[in-house]
């Protein structure tokens, strides 16, 4: 696959400020484009700033700050949009998934400086009002509100294109994903994707929906029934006819995936979440495993002399 434009990290993307938000929009279009690679996410589901700070040299294009499913307050959230943007000199865009479809929410984290993550989206009308909640002015049917003090007259609030205003900028940096997580998203994405055009982004739940249809969630791996293979491909088939980009997991390793199944994801896919801080905590019980397992070993082929600790080793009297 031979990509047309230049990667420099997502700072390539960033906003006059680090205080505003990437051209997340651009970025995405780009990725579906194949003018850049798909967006590589890690995806941060826990509330944790010494986390997100540690990581954040890395330079992953995104970092998804699940705000949906951790006990995470606003100022929590908050310090984890500026610890991604600050701390990885602008090179990683901050995508929060909002606690539902609350109005107040998807301004709490657009006034962050992130794109959002709307879970959940069934209906159109669904759908208009996250759109409508996250845009200003009545052009997008927005009631946004704009925030006074977010970005400071003359000093944080230049915008990126100094013809216009900055918050109509603003209405075109930062990206509205949702998330389809029922088969009734399914059948109703055709008519959201109509009647919403300013979403740029669909994440397809596989956990959810599978829950939602009376099926096992099986970690959203992929399963044979007939059911789920029609919804699948009915998603796709809708995908395609609105040249919508697609984000979605996609692991590189087993026992999630393969090098292969990377490659022929990243052949489709605009934005990737290729790992999560939790998938690697999860080595600290396969670490304790094998250090048990070494130390009974151990204590099996010694002599009882072996196992006693003597007077005066390690200290002890």
């Amino acid at each position: 696959m031979a990509f047309t434009g230049s990667r420099e990290g997502m700072a390539a993307y960033a906003g006059p400020s680090l205080f505003q938000p990437h051209r997340a929009r651009d970025a995405i279009r780009d990725a579906h484009k194949k003018k850049i690679p798909p967006l590589l996410s890690y995806y941060a589901g826990l509330s944790s700033l010494p986390i997100t700070r540690f990581l954040a040299p890395m330079n992953y294009d995104v970092v998804w700050i699940d705000w949906e499913h951790s006990s995470c307050n606003v100022e929590t959230m908050t310090s984890m949009v500026h610890e991604a943007m600050f701390m990885s000199q602008g090179r990683t865009i901050p995508f929060v998934r909002v606690p539902g479809h609350d109005h107040a929410s998807i301004g709490y984290a657009l006034d962050a400086g992130a794109s959002i993550v709307i879970p959940q989206v069934d209906t159109v009308e669904q759908a208009k009002h996250v759109v409508s909640a996250a845009k200003f002015g009545t052009k997008q049917n927005g009631s946004r509100s704009a925030p006074p003090f977010r970005l400071l007259p003359f000093l944080t609030d230049t915008p990126y294109d100094s013809t216009r205003d900055i918050h109509m900028c603003l209405n075109d940096q930062a990206a509205i994903m949702i998330q389809i997580e029922s088969l009734e998203g399914i059948n109703n994405l055709d008519a959201i994707l109509t009647e919403v055009p300013d979403i740029d982004i669909v994440w397809l739940g596989s956990i959810d929906a599978r829950i939602s249809m009376n099926l096992p969630g099986n970690f959203g791996m992929r399963s044979d029934e007939p059911e789920w293979i029609a919804a699948r491909e009915k998603f796709f088939a809708v995908m395609d006819k609105h040249d919508k980009p697609y984000g979605g997991f996609s692991f590189v390793n087993s026992p999630y995936s393969s090098n292969e199944a990377f490659k022929e994801a990243a052949k489709r896919m605009s934005f990737i979440t290729i790992t999560a801080d939790v998938m690697h905590l999860l080595n600290l019980a396969q670490d304790l495993k094998d250090a048990k397992a070494l130390a009974d070993g151990s204590v099996e082929q010694g002599t009882a002399e072996q196992g006693t600790v003597k007077q005066g080793t390690n200290g002890s009297a």
